[in-house]
């Protein structure tokens, strides 16, 4: 899709925000991942509270989820917040593409990324 590795090394259990464009869950579902959308409307504080009791790396855009002290990372499965602008999906898709490609068996359960175009920065 979009030219783009058509797998990522590792298989993920996701929560993808309603921030997130619709079509990374077609392309995360699309590599063989099980991935889930956030339900419209769901405040973050239940939004983590369904990642954590799915056991799902939560992928969003919003940037509250990148405050270690709401939300310290290792209280929770993984959290990968966007930071990319403007949130193409070609963008993001290249981005998360690269991302994993470079953590293919490392876990993200206990580790806050935030991802941008070009980079990305770990916390624990």
């Amino acid at each position: 899709m979009n030219g783009f590795s058509p797998s990522i090394p590792r298989e993920m259990r996701v929560l993808l925000d309603e921030d997130v464009h619709i079509k990374v869950s077609d392309w995360l579902a699309g590599t063989g991942h099980d991935v889930i959308r956030v339900p419209s409307g769901l405040k973050n504080g239940r939004v983590i509270e369904l990642a954590n009791r799915e056991s799902r790396t939560l992928i969003t855009r919003d940037k509250d989820f990148s405050n270690r002290i709401m939300y310290p990372p290792s209280r929770h499965s993984g959290i990968i917040v966007l930071r990319i602008h403007p949130p193409q999906l070609d963008k993001l898709i290249s981005a998360l593409t690269r991302l994993f490609n470079e953590w293919p068996d490392i876990s993200l359960s206990g580790k806050l990324v935030v991802l941008e175009e070009s980079e990305y920065h770990l916390f624990t």
